[in-house]
């Protein structure tokens, strides 16, 4: 049954109409011309925690504990109602004893008593506190999913200008981007199952694509440690980094090459928890430091500094290269 339909009963049957009002789920509550009240549905008595005795004839403001004084209701008492016929809607918020604090969406109507001709007023209130709340999460949803596809975008276009070309087919160009494309897209997948990204699978999702290509590759990880959306996307970009050169001319690239990855979560100098991460490769050809610094090592030197707000050493050792990530968690 909708207002107006309610509105008409009152109208023409104030007996079928109180016995329908009883039946209503949502509080409702009469009011005379004083805004005292002069009757109420069970579903009021029972939201608020009062009873009949406690609520007729009192004025509305006075109920319980003062916990209908609120300044946008006497607002739509005082300055609203009496300019309108009815209000649908009027969005009330405050501090309710028993109940804490709700959102209430209170409708008023202004009727004639079908019996005296006393002018009351109707108000029906509707509890909206978990609607507003669930408006309130979709639109931070929003914004998130908002702010990931400008930051995918933005890395998108740096990594397909940083990537080079410079002397380079473009077959080799493409396939060098794709490989990125592909390590961005595996840490976002991972950091979009869940609200926080879980460390050890990131590794595991970044470096399956080279588990087919060297079977000497171990994990080693102390405990579940959860990583920021934002943590998992740069540190998957530098992992991939860190394999493709491993592939190309580190220890991936020999047989009898090995590559060891480890993580634990410790306590940095001030006692805050620091994720640690050590890359060895080990078996592998001598790894020195490039003449030149490429994209993939400025990456790597950046995502950890400027994203990670951590630090990344990396060192050329006599049969491969060894890289220890240490940032906040």
């Amino acid at each position: 049954m909708d207002l107006d339909e309610l509105y008409r009963l009152l109208r023409d049957s104030h007996v079928q109409a109180v016995s329908i009002v009883n039946t209503l789920r949502d509080p409702l509550v009469v009011l005379d011309d004083e805004f005292r009240v002069l009757n109420a549905n069970p579903a009021f008595y029972q939201t608020f925690s009062t009873s009949r005795d406690e609520t007729i004839g009192t004025a509305l403001a006075d109920l319980g504990n003062g916990q209908w004084d609120i300044p946008e209701l006497r607002l739509l008492l005082d300055q609203v109602i009496p300019r309108s016929t009815s209000v649908i809607d009027y969005e009330v918020q405050a501090e309710f004893p028993h109940i804490g604090r709700r959102t209430m969406l209170v409708s008023a109507q202004r009727l004639s008593h079908p019996d005296s001709g006393q002018r009351i007023l109707l108000l029906t209130i509707v509890d909206a506190t978990e609607r507003r709340q669930a408006d309130d999460d979709k639109d931070i949803l929003i914004g998130e999913l908002g702010h990931r596809i400008k930051n995918l975008l933005a890395v998108t276009r740096a990594i397909a200008c940083r990537t080079e070309v410079e002397g380079r087919s473009a077959e080799t160009y493409r396939d060098d981007f794709l490989g990125r494309f592909d390590a961005l897209a595996r840490s976002l997948a991972v950091s979009t199952r869940e609200t926080e990204a879980d460390l050890c699978q990131l590794v595991r999702a970044v470096m399956e694509p080279y588990l087919e290509k060297a079977s000497a590759i171990t994990f080693k990880g102390q405990g579940a440690i959860a990583l920021l959306p934002r943590q998992a996307m740069s540190l998957g970009m530098i992992l991939h980094e860190l394999a493709t050169n491993a592939l190309k001319h580190g220890a991936l690239s020999v047989p009898a090459g090995r590559l060891d990855i480890a993580w634990s979560l410790a306590e940095d100098r001030n006692g805050q928890p620091e994720v640690r991460l050590s890359w060895r490769e080990s078996n592998g050809p001598e790894a020195s430091p490039p003449g030149t610094v490429g994209f993939g090592t400025r990456l790597i030197r950046f995502a950890t500094e400027v994203d990670l707000k951590g630090q990344a050493e990396l060192s050329y050792q006599r049969d491969g290269l060894v890289a220890d990530l240490t940032f906040p968690q």
